[in-house]
């Protein structure tokens, strides 16, 4: 408990410097008095959290394999294989970048946004997204430091990065009246500052080098057999979320404010939770990889403990609080009554929500990604579009009830196949029979390769003995 508590909290306080500034720029932007702006930000972030998911799930994949060699005290392996991914995460978030600012109009159109809020938000995308790779690296390398347990050393640099977008925005939004244009830069600037200064944390760690070119397609296999599933994984909230925000803009722009408001609010609220799913995976590898499944089955139970600790406060606290939220944000008409709706009521389904983060954490560190690739599409899916579509009969509020309804149900499910994963572990072998198989590689083959590199060594350490 305390190992998660460390690595969670110092992760959460990191977390929750960066999202406090995403509300701070909501709040900055909707001091301005134009709903058009407002609404924008609900569909940049739309579009940004497909754009994060796709980092997120190669950082997962990246912190799980070095950690696991980390644990089995296999250092320049994990080097080497840091070294080949980081590289490859950097490229991939290049290409995708440029991908989005190109079809910027398209797919806001997609999402429903017209005119001159399609305009706005457009222009924050084609700002922001070219220097998408400054992410991939800034999380690239806030995984390796935490698969080192350096949880203190990661939390330091994402608060500098937090702490200077903070004093960016009012200067650019304001002072410089750039308004929405603004936000963009601070953002890039801070995301910049955070590449740098954790590049330079993990090089003190010696777990960067220059990649070699004999290994990097090998590595690259093997992380990603790890990181693809992980990737789908992460793909499936934000694309349930853009359901959402399609099914809010039929209802105008306030109901798309109050969506925008909350998916602030929410990673402010539940910085914890979401650290949870970044810090706990590491511990996981690294007990499996040095065989202490005890360890294991004891770090879930910590975190999902945790989990509901976190939303019991949270709740306790928005609750009472949600004539503040309502008139810091300056909301009316649709807008107050969808903010008041989830302080009273629709907050509780984080619950769940975190039980189903948890479960796929042990699923991607465990070698059975592809669970969690399954439960959370099926959230996204079937917890989400009919639940979303039945919701919208009943106006904006029935939307976001709709949203939160299908999470108790997969989060449950989720929760219980954990436990049953972890319950037939075997000491740094996965488990046939567990996870379904797919064409082609899988995690279950990654790891496997893993494990028969691992004996080479070991055959060649007791040679060299000898």
């Amino acid at each position: 408990m305390r190992h998660v508590v460390v690595m969670a909290g110092t992760g959460a306080i990191g977390l929750m410097a960066v999202f406090a500034v995403d509300l701070l720029n909501l709040f900055y932007i909707s001091r301005l008095n134009d709903p058009a702006l407002t609404a924008a930000i609900g569909f940049t972030g739309a579009v940004g959290y497909v754009q994060i998911a796709v980092s997120i799930g190669m950082s997962i994949g990246l912190g799980a394999v070095t950690a696991r060699q980390i644990g089995a005290g296999r250092h320049d392996r994990a080097r080497r294989i840091a070294s080949s991914f980081v590289l490859v995460m950097t490229a991939v978030m290049v290409a995708l970048g440029l991908a989005t600012a190109i079809f910027s109009t398209p797919i806001l159109h997609l999402f429903g946004a017209t005119g001159r809020v399609a305009e706005q938000a457009g222009q924050y995308i084609r700002i922001v997204s070219p220097a998408l790779w400054l992410v991939a690296a800034g999380m690239g390398c806030s995984s390796l430091l935490r698969a080192v347990g350096d949880a203190k050393q990661s939390m330091n640099v994402t608060l500098i990065g937090a702490l200077a977008s903070a004093m960016l925005d009012p200067l650019l939004i304001f002072w410089l009246h750039l308004g929405l244009a603004g936000a963009a830069i601070s953002t890039i600037l801070s995301r910049g500052l955070v590449a740098i200064l954790s590049y330079l944390a993990v090089r003190r760690h010696d777990l960067l080098a220059m990649p070699s070119t004999r290994y990097i397609l090998h590595d690259a296999k093997l992380v990603g057999g790890v990181a693809m599933p992980a990737i789908l994984t992460n793909l499936a909230t934000p694309i349930g979320g853009l359901f959402v925000t399609h099914a809010m803009a039929t209802f105008g722009l306030a109901a798309v404010a109050g969506q925008a408001t909350i998916d602030r609010i929410v990673p402010v609220a539940f910085a914890f939770v979401f650290a949870l799913t970044g810090s706990v995976g590491p511990i996981m590898s690294q007990n499996q990889g040095a065989g202490q499944l005890d360890r294991v089955r004891q770090t879930l139970v910590a975190a999902l403990k945790l989990v509901a600790l976190c939303v019991a406060l949270t709740w306790a606290i928005l609750l009472p609080a949600q004539n503040l939220v309502v008139q810091a944000f300056a909301a009316q008409g649709t807008t107050a009554d969808l903010i008041r709706l989830f302080c009273t009521w629709t907050v509780g389904s984080y619950l769940f929500i975190g039980m189903l983060f948890v479960a796929n954490t042990a699923f991607n560190n465990l070698g059975f990604p592809l669970y969690s690739t399954l439960f959370n599409w099926g959230r996204a899916t079937l917890g989400t579009i009919p639940f979303v579509w039945i919701g919208m009969r009943f106006g904006p509020c029935g939307v976001q009830v709709g949203q939160v309804l299908g999470s108790v149900v997969f989060g449950t499910w989720a929760v219980l196949t954990a436990f049953s994963v972890v319950r037939n572990l075997k000491p740094g072998r996965i488990v046939p029979g567990l996870a379904t198989e797919l064409p082609g590689r899988t995690a279950k083959s990654a790891m496997a390769e893993l494990n028969e590199l691992d004996e080479e060594d070991q055959i060649a350490e007791d040679v060299a003995r000898v």
